[in-house]
């Protein structure tokens, strides 16, 4: 197995760690959570630089990284969704997901058309899971119980990647518009 595929599954393999660590009761799982995510963060850069950069891209790392990076973010999401005392995650959390699902969606269908190169990840998209990993780091590691200056940025953050994604929404919107064709039979 190549070293970025092993990545790519150790990201996926993390996330019933990163779940168990986040519950455990003990002061320091929030962090232990938050560096579980930060690897995870870590593991989905470094699988694509050393994909390019051995030449050991494939069809099933190129299908299988995005799907595994989606997880993670979005089980992350959940997690902070349910704590209590995080009470304005809900909505930006909402709008990720949501559009994690129909640009997705809207890839494979493009892909059907053969497309799916005019909804390719751009540069904001690449800003907006930059933004998305620190607002998860910043906001499991925090202490909700004294809000500080790591909550602030995991709030401000999460925003902005709320932004960026409907901004990026947009734009694969527009990108695929001409090939979107809506009809009531």
């Amino acid at each position: 197995m190549k070293i970025p595929m092993l990545l790519t599954l150790i990201r996926l393999f993390l996330i019933p760690f990163f779940v168990l660590v986040y519950y455990l009761p003990f002061l320091w799982s929030g962090i232990g959570a938050a560096v579980i995510f930060a690897f995870a963060g870590i593991t989905d850069w470094l699988d694509g630089y050393l994909a390019r950069k051995l030449g050991q891209t494939t069809a099933f790392g190129a299908f299988l990284d995005p799907v595994a990076d989606k997880l993670v973010v979005a089980v992350a999401l959940v997690v902070l969704v349910s704590d209590p005392h995080l009470p304005y995650i809900a909505l930006p959390a909402a709008v990720i997901i949501g559009r994690e699902i129909a640009i997705s969606a809207l890839r494979e269908w493009m892909a059907e058309l053969g497309k799916r190169a005019s909804v390719a990840v751009s540069y904001v998209g690449k800003v907006k899971t930059t933004m998305q990993i620190i607002s998860i780091i910043a906001l499991l590691a925090c202490n909700p119980f004294r809000p500080g200056f790591l909550m602030f940025v995991g709030y401000v953050s999460l925003y902005i990647a709320a932004i960026l994604t409907l901004w990026t929404m947009i734009m694969y919107l527009k990108a695929a518009w001409p090939d979107l064709h809506f009809r009531v039979d």
